[in-house]
């Protein structure tokens, strides 16, 4: 009993720390290291790469001042609600692409020239069709959104397994039926990469929107930080976003693991 115990323990060990789990530490460890060598060397201007110990001081203050979450939740709600917009247009155009072959030779083209193209240079025009207040952020975050979820869910759309389709259709199966009962399930993988895909450029396109017009939100503070070159904050606010944004891609996909297993 005692054996069956520890070799219980040293699987459970191997599995934990594992030589993928072993490289990413020593990656992270290399560049910790690496940074903290070019904060102590001086080949830089002063406090360009604040130590470690600046940098972790500078994310305690950060977290125990109270306005900082105020500004956490403006960027949350902007970037929640510019994913909600582009992943539902995003899905709706990318059924509608992979249902249809006229509509995605038509249609599709335009979707791979304009997927690349930086979207910061849409910010003027959505600053003349929403203001300057928190519409135009959600609109450039659901803008940059749209195009990774869109590809995603057409090029989903055409694996489906074709005697799914035709099944739902010998029932007559309307087209919300269709799309409810056979494409969203058979698509599941693909909307999910493209969700996480969508959240992280629709972060980024929030966050230079903040940057460049704002007066709340992490953006705002991040520029604001980066002007007055208080290096050590701006630097701790990126480390926190760093966190949260990895937490909230984890998040998409463990959900998208749990929706498998159930299933199974």
């Amino acid at each position: 009993m005692a054996a069956t115990g520890r070799l219980t323990r040293a699987v459970i060990t191997s599995a934990l720390v594992g030589p993928v789990t072993l490289v990413r530490v020593v990656i992270v460890v290399v560049l910790l290291a690496g940074w903290e060598a070019l904060a102590a060397s001086g080949l830089l201007y002063r406090d360009v790469v604040p130590s470690l110990r600046a940098i972790g001081s500078a994310v305690a203050a950060l977290l125990a001042w109270p306005n900082y979450y105020f500004h956490l939740g403006v960027t949350a709600a902007e970037i929640g609600l510019a994913l909600l917009t582009g992943g539902v247009s995003g899905l709706l155009a990318g059924l509608a692409l992979g249902r249809s072959r006229f509509l995605a030779r038509a249609f599709e083209p335009y979707l791979y020239y304009l997927g690349p193209t930086p979207k910061i240079i849409f910010f003027p025009i959505m600053i003349m069709w929403f203001g300057v207040g928190p519409g135009s952020k959600v609109a450039l975050g659901a803008l940059s959104c749209f195009f990774p979820v869109a590809l995603s869910v057409a090029a989903g759309m055409r694996q489906i397994d074709p005697v799914l389709i035709r099944v739902g259709r010998s029932f007559r199966a309307r087209s919300w039926q269709m799309a409810w009962k056979i494409y969203l399930p058979a698509m599941r993988h693909p909307i999910i990469n493209g969700v996480r895909l969508g959240l992280g450029v629709a972060l980024i396109g929030t966050l230079l929107a903040e940057t460049k017009l704002s007066n709340r939100g992490i953006g705002f503070l991040i520029i604001q930080a980066y002007s007055l070159f208080d290096m050590p904050r701006m630097y701790a606010m990126l480390v926190v976003l760093f966190v949260l944004a990895v937490g909230a891609n984890a998040l998409v996909g463990r959900l998208g693991g749990l929706d498998s297993i159930k299933r199974f």
